[in-house]
């Protein structure tokens, strides 16, 4: 079983949702990301090589970016948000992946 571990910068990041958001996208990450976080599926995906995380986890339209330390079995989740159309914001701000 994986841990998982916030940064300061995800964690500030979740706290801009409302308590139901929030609370959604802590179940989608407690649910989907405890066991096999490593195996790509049908709402997580390995992305391209990019600065911000090797990891996507999509919850319908809250984006979870992660990366994996396989030895010691933890998740760090790096950044939390949303798309809008095709455009990805982040704290509020368009972000290129």
């Amino acid at each position: 079983m994986y841990q998982i571990k916030f940064n300061a910068t995800a964690l500030n990041q979740l706290k801009q949702f409302n308590k139901y958001e929030q609370k959604r996208i802590l179940i989608a990450i407690e649910t989907s990301l405890k066991q096999q976080p490593n195996i790509p599926t049908r709402n997580r995906k390995i992305l391209r090589p990019n600065l911000l995380a090797s990891w996507e986890l999509r919850i319908d339209k809250f984006r979870v970016f992660y990366d994996l330390n396989l030895e010691q079995l933890i998740v760090k989740i790096k950044a939390i948000g949303y798309k809008q159309n095709n455009i990805l914001y982040i704290q509020g701000q368009e972000y290129q992946l």
